[in-house]
């Protein structure tokens, strides 16, 4: 009886291993930077993302693991009775205060080495050979008095060392590095992880920065998951929250950290930051390994593009149409027609793969254009994608000169219609195009003045 749920389980996870295995490809030898924030060293699924973070060392992806201490650093203050200081979103570190801190930062660090040792049969860990390492690969200075307040022992990153780091990064050892920086006189440092993670990525020319948060990403007004985010929207986001709360020293969010840290370092030229959750099982295989991820991807210029086609596509296009064309929605094209009409083709381009497509025929004598051959990948609809697709097909008409279009259609006719297409005879028809009218198909003829 459950021979046929086993099957199922079966095919869907080779379905999943056949399309994860483009980003395996891709992410192989590529620098990543993880920030574990010291409320993800605390919480349950600390040990799962242990394991994810193996797995992809044992895919040859280089990772370093920044780590944090702030609710480790509350206890131990707690423990000793001595009070927390902070000033504008940051902890004033007194010698008291610092011997907790690196207290915290020793024990975590620790901690980390033995849950990377993990080699039991039974965990997923079973027969892998991680080495870590840890060293000062941070130099740090004082952040100094700031308004008047002395902030003591409390520091900010100087100087990474990416070519130490990077010589073991080529040994394939994960670089564990904390929230502690040292100066060249010896003195210790509390630096913020948001901070050195930040600044890690940027020396190393990282190819990613990870951060884990409570939250699964950045969510819109209606609570929807936004998998991404422009630079200048996370900055302005920032700017909002920070505009609202009365006392930014006690109410300066994880969030509004985690994304001015993703800003700061997609502005010095980290390709792209993730926020993910610490909290859900898989998040960060989910977001590597998946075409939309599970959380919000933090970049500079929007990685889903419009642009023209060219032969190359014609493969991706197949693979999109087809479904369509088996509904009757479309009607079919063969390669050797597609090869023919490639640059009538308009794509949108989604971390390079091809999710949707639009084609524009003109009739130049008549200045008119045939809008055909519009389709969107299922599982990207309801996105604006085919508003988008239209406009770059209008733009591309206006620059031919033609003054309106038409579209035939069997099942869409109200996505049209919606868009200022409206009804027209057939006899409005191009004579070229009115003569390979298929009666069979019984297509409504629309519409719309450019």
């Amino acid at each position: 009886m459950n021979k046929p749920s086993s099957t199922q389980d079966a095919l869907q996870y080779v379905n999943w291993f056949r399309h994860s295995s483009p980003y395996i490809n891709a992410h192989r030898e590529k620098t990543f930077v993880l920030m574990l924030s010291g409320e993800a060293l605390d919480d349950p699924n600390l040990t799962n993302i242990i394991h994810d973070i193996a797995l992809l060392n044992s895919l040859d992806v280089r990772l370093v693991v920044v780590y944090g201490s702030r609710p480790q650093i509350e206890t131990r203050l707690q423990q000793r009775n001595i009070p927390t200081r902070l000033h504008h979103h940051q902890r004033i570190t007194d010698s008291d205060t610092l011997s907790c801190v690196i207290e915290a930062a020793g024990v975590l660090r620790a901690e980390l080495e033995a849950l990377f040792s993990m080699g039991l049969s039974n965990t997923p860990m079973h027969g892998s050979r991680i080495r870590v390492c840890s060293g000062n690969f941070v130099t740090a200075k004082p952040a100094g008095v700031v308004d008047g307040v002395d902030l003591g022992h409390t520091g900010e990153p100087r100087r990474v060392d990416h070519k130490a780091i990077n010589q073991q990064l080529d040994l394939n050892n994960i670089v564990l590095i904390s929230n502690l920086g040292f100066s060249p006189t010896g003195e210790i440092f509390n630096l913020s992880v948001e901070e050195v993670a930040t600044r890690t990525a940027i020396a190393l020319k990282a190819d990613k920065l990870i951060l884990f948060g409570s939250e699964d990403g950045i969510r819109d007004s209606r609570g929807d998951l936004r998998s991404e985010l422009l630079v200048a929207t996370a900055k302005r986001m920032v700017s909002q929250y920070l505009s609202r709360i009365e006392d930014v020293s006690l109410a300066y969010s994880e969030t509004a950290r985690l994304l001015q840290a993703a800003a700061d370092a997609c502005e010095h030229n980290v390709p792209r930051c993730h926020l993910i959750s610490y909290q859900q099982d898989g998040a960060l295989l989910a977001e590597l390994f998946t075409r939309d991820g599970s959380g919000t991807m933090v970049i500079k210029e929007s990685y889903e593009q419009i642009r023209q086609a060219s032969i190359d596509d014609v493969g991706g296009i197949l693979e999109l149409i087809a479904p369509l064309e088996s509904q009757g929605v479309l009607v079919r094209r063969s390669r050797e027609r597609l090869e023919a009409e490639i640059e009538r083709f308009t794509l949108v381009e989604r971390d390079n793969v091809i999710i949707g497509c639009a084609a524009l025929y003109p009739f130049l004598e008549d200045k008119v254009g045939e809008l055909a051959c519009v389709a969107i990948d299922n599982q990207y609809r309801g996105g604006e994608r085919g508003d988008r697709l239209l406009e770059a097909i209008e733009a591309r008409a206006h620059e031919l000169g033609l003054k309106s279009l038409f579209v035939l259609t069997t099942r869409t006719a109200h996505w049209f219609v919606e868009r200022g297409f409206k009804p027209a005879p057939l006899d409005d028809l191009p004579g070229e195009k009115k003569a390979l009218y298929n009666f069979q198909r019984n297509s409504k003829v629309f519409f719309k003045a450019l």
